[in-house]
C-alpha cells in the first residue's frame, strides 16, 4: 500500500502521482491510496472482501459529518481475479487496486492509519500510518 496525492489502475498497472508520502497538509487536500494485492494461486477465481478504516492515534474510526449524519471513514469492495492462463501454477496473481479521496478535514498536528482488512483478517504490515503538519500560526 502507498499513499499519493492521486492513483488509478489501467489494465492492471497502478498509475501513481506524488507517491510516497507520510505529511499532510494542516489544510484539507485530496489524496489517494495504491495498493497492489498478491493473490494466492488458491485464491483465484473467488470472491474476496476488502475493508478499509481510517483510525486516529489512539485506534479510534475517524467519523465525519455528511448531509445522512456522522460516518466512520471507510471504505468497502468485492473483488476477484481470474486464473490467468500465461501465469505458471502456483504463482501470486497481482491485484491492483485505487482509491482517490476527496480532501478530509483532519485535525493538524495529528497521526492517522489507514488499515486493511481482506476477508476478515488483517496483518501488521496492512497499514498506512500518516501525519498532518500542525496549523499555521499567523
Amino acid at each position: 500500500m502507498l499513499l499519493c496525492d492521486s492513483a488509478q489502475v489501467a489494465e492492471g498497472k497502478l498509475y501513481v502521482l506524488g507517491g510516497g508520502w507520510s505529511m499532510i497538509g494542516p489544510d484539507p487536500a485530496p489524496s489517494a491510496i495504491a495498493m497492489k494485492i498478491d493473490v494466492d494461486w488458491n485464491d483465484a477465481d473467488r470472491p474476496h472482501h476488502l475493508e478499509l478504516f481510517l483510525v486516529d492515534a489512539d485506534g479510534q474510526p475517524v467519523s465525519f459529518e455528511t448531509p445522512e449524519g456522522t460516518h466512520p471513514m471507510e471504505f468497502r469492495a468485492d473483488f476477484s481475479v481470474p486464473r490467468p492462463d500465461a501465469v505458471p501454477p502456483g504463482s501470486p496473481i497481482d491485484f491492483a487496486f485505487a482509491l482517490n479521496l476527496p480532501p478530509l478535514p483532519l485535525l493538524p498536528n495529528s497521526r492517522y492509519t489507514w488499515r486493511l482488512m481482506i476477508d476478515g483478517e488483517a496483518e501488521e504490515s496492512w497499514i498506512l500510518a500518516f501525519s498532518t503538519r500542525p496549523a499555521n500560526e499567523e
